[in-house]
């Protein structure tokens, strides 16, 4: 492990000098003051939002994952290999696209679709990394063979659609910023081939959510434009849309518009007859536990901190997967953080969803950023002292435990 404890400061430091402009100009731009510029900058006080991070990426004309600096990856053997796969998944997205027939034998249609569900079913929820990279190469030549024609092409679209959106969220987490385009790009060229609205509208969702921190004024559009014009069929489209809109709005500080879509989509929950919608298949996971958890990353963004508490009270997230599973105790454990009565939940919050997807967690900047924070502050030896020196070291802040 190497210690980055203050690693956002130092690269913030990097890009400032590079842009030839002194701390006050920079915050200014940034829309920040002065005095906080030079705490991030020497690692005294943390970057705990979507908007402060992206006002500084803005001001340093650099997208965020350029001072985020992901992967933040372990060193084990089985992550190294699963990295090296990375190159072999990253080939396949960009040297076929849709309508193109990969020189391959594929398997049997009966086992690509079960190696397809399973992918879905059990290692996306489970946030099983190692075990996506393997797959999915192979997974994606199949499918483009057989969407090509024959009896099993339009379902095999359907599958296609799905499986990038899988390589979409997966290198996004990871830090490769160029393969979530173009994997919706694939997705889009799929959707237009089955030419089914439904599909469609759900990949017009895929990349206003995928749009980020790159640009919210346009995520917001893009969300707004789904949630208006998504077939009424399928509520899971738009109620994600609505959700999208609102942490787009909130990353800008638009309380009251963030609540607005908030609401909106808990609405349109109501709608759905399972509690997790399982349409489709592993996407969206649309329904009232999912909107519960943006409830809670929306009142963090917008600034309740321990408030949060309140949000979550009796609050069950165990029918959802485990990657929405770890969002939760990952928002919570930011919130809980900022409060001093509450700090030692807060790190409680941090250790289940370590247990839950350790990678997961270390890839999430505001969970590093809190944590660090927590560390340059941590004094003595007690047991909320070591919880923060175990989750550092969990997550290569820190070269011991």
């Amino acid at each position: 492990m190497t210690d980055d404890l203050n690693e956002f400061g130092d690269r913030l430091r990097e890009l400032r000098a590079w842009r030839g402009l002194n701390m006050r100009t920079a915050a200014d731009l940034a829309g920040i003051s002065h005095a906080y510029w030079g705490y991030i900058e020497r690692g005294e006080k943390a970057v705990n939002n979507r908007q402060v991070l992206e006002a500084i990426a803005t001001a340093m004309r650099v997208a965020p994952f350029e001072l985020t600096r992901k992967p933040h990856l372990p060193t084990d053997p089985e992550t190294r290999g699963a990295q090296s796969r990375m190159v072999e998944l990253i080939d396949v997205l960009s040297g076929y696209r849709v309508g193109e027939r990969p020189d391959i034998q594929p398997r049997p249609w009966d086992q690509v679709v079960a190696e397809s569900l399973e992918l879905h079913l059990v290692h996306r929820p489970a946030c099983a990394y190692a075990t996506e990279l393997e797959i999915l190469p192979r997974l994606i030549k199949e499918l483009l063979l057989y969407s090509t024609g024959g009896p099993h092409h339009a379902e095999a679209l359907t599958h296609l659609i799905q499986v990038y959106d899988v390589v979409a969220s997966l290198t996004g987490r990871l830090g490769y910023v160029g393969s979530p385009p173009l994997a919706i790009e694939r997705m889009h060229a799929a959707a237009a081939e089955l030419g089914d609205p439904q599909w469609c509208s759900a990949v017009d969702w895929v990349r206003a959510q995928t749009l980020s921190g790159t640009d919210r004024a346009r995520q917001y559009e893009l969300a707004v434009h789904v949630a208006d014009s998504a077939p009424r069929e399928r509520p899971e489209v738009f109620g994600m849309a609505h959700l999208t809109a609102s942490i787009a709005s909130a990353a800008q500080g638009q309380a009251d518009t963030a609540r607005m879509h908030l609401d909106e989509a808990a609405q349109i929950a109501e709608l759905i007859e399972p509690d997790v919608s399982p349409w489709p298949l592993s996407m969206m996971v649309f329904g009232r536990t999912n909107v519960g958890i943006w409830k809670v990353s929306i009142g963090v963004e917008l600034g309740d901190g321990p408030r949060v508490a309140e949000t979550a009270r009796g609050f069950d997230v165990s029918p959802i997967s485990v990657s929405r599973q770890v969002a939760f105790w990952t928002e919570m454990g930011r919130g809980l953080l900022e409060g001093r009565r509450t700090r030692q939940a807060g790190l409680d919050a941090f250790k289940r969803a370590d247990a839950l997807a350790p990678q997961q967690l270390r890839n999430n900047h505001f969970a590093r950023e809190a944590i660090a924070n927590q560390l340059r502050h941590s004094r003595g030896d007690d047991g909320m002292a070591r919880d923060v020196r175990y989750l550092a070291w969990r997550m290569g802040l820190a070269p011991t435990g």
